[in-house]
């Protein structure tokens, strides 16, 4: 049932964003599948969690964006205390997704609001939209594929997996410093370069730095190229097999449910490959459903400059948290860490 649950919801999602147009309109299949991935049942505080995030993250990021684009040094004097906000939220439980959406919405907008070409009214009104219609999505797939046999779930319903958290304090700093750097060179990055099609690569800085740890976050990395490769290999077949008929809706909706359905068996499993699935649908959601303009442009271009440049956000990010993990282990010490060393 939970695999027709995540089957649904993604399907669902893109559905309404090919009806109404939507410009990024693969939040809305691809946040039904953050809420209902690791909940067997409806949990109120996950969405709450996700509206409030995307909500509050985006009126900041306009706020920012409005009174401080103009200055350098104050834009970063802000992004910075906002940044840390999102970190430290991610640093508790049970404020944990509201500190990764609002950081990995914030990133995104911040970085990309400073392009010209980025509309931010809309990535805003969108991204609302899609928050808000995640609420029937995902009550119509509980309601319609309901789970017989109830399970003990977090209360959130997030991943406790990569949730887990150190109760030490000195442990609690580190990954907050640790979320906190690598956020801010990807800003100062994407500040200096010129990185106006690499949403996908930022969003995987955010995704790779999510487990707050550096095990975790080295994990993170080989599964976000296994499963971006996996997700833009099916959305190539996608692609090739429709050809002319990719301006058919119906056709289109049915083959991306049939990939869908695959990944989404996988992320019912809740294993390594639960996580590779995620990457996947999002490799095979985003090109499809931002870049394919039937009869007009396809997205076979668009697929592999995702899998590069998202391979080279990975290993560079990878090598950024190595680097400042050890770093703060030996500059932050725990009293215990002292005593040892004397």
């Amino acid at each position: 049932m939970k695999t027709m649950r995540l089957w649904f919801g993604c399907v669902t999602g893109l559905a309404i964003t090919m009806v109404f147009g939507w410009s990024y309109g693969f939040f809305a299949a691809l946040l039904p599948i953050i809420i209902m991935t690791n909940a067997d049942h409806w949990h109120w505080d996950g969405y709450y969690q996700l509206v409030v995030g995307v909500i509050w993250t985006t009126v900041e990021v306009s706020f920012i964006n409005g009174f401080f684009q103009s200055s350098p040094l104050l834009l970063t004097v802000v992004v910075g205390l906002f940044f840390l906000e999102k970190c430290i939220a991610m640093s508790h439980k049970n404020s944990y997704l509201f500190g990764f959406v609002g950081l990995l919405v914030g990133s995104i907008a911040l970085n990309f609001a400073s392009y010209s070409s980025f509309d931010l009214e809309d990535f805003s009104v969108t991204l609302w939209c899609s928050a808000v219609v995640t609420l029937p999505i995902c009550a119509l797939a509980y309601y319609f594929f309901p789970e017989p046999e109830p399970e003990p779930q977090s209360a959130t319903g997030i991943d406790e997996t990569n949730n887990a958290q150190r109760y030490d304090h000195i442990g609690m700093i580190r990954q907050t410093a640790l979320g906190w750097i690598i956020a801010m060179l990807a800003f100062f990055i994407f500040q200096i370069g010129d990185l106006n099609d690499s949403l996908s690569a930022q969003a995987s800085i955010i995704i790779v730095l999510a487990p707050m740890t550096l095990i975790g976050s080295l994990a993170a990395a080989k599964i976000r190229i296994i499963g971006t490769l996996l997700g833009c290999l099916a959305g190539l077949i996608i692609q090739v097999g429709l050809y002319t008929w990719s301006d058919n809706g119906i056709l289109f909706i049915m083959a991306y449910a049939i990939a869908a359905g695959i990944f989404c068996s996988w992320l019912a499993l809740g294993t390594i490959k639960s996580s590779i699935a995620f990457s996947a649908m999002s490799a095979l959601t985003v090109p499809l459903s931002t870049s394919l303009v039937p009869d007009q442009k396809d997205a076979v271009f668009a697929i592999f400059y995702r899998f590069s440049s998202i391979v080279v956000a990975v290993v560079l990010t990878s090598m950024a948290i190595w680097i400042i993990h050890h770093f703060l282990v030996r500059v932050i010490k725990s009293p215990n860490e002292h005593f040892n060393h004397g």
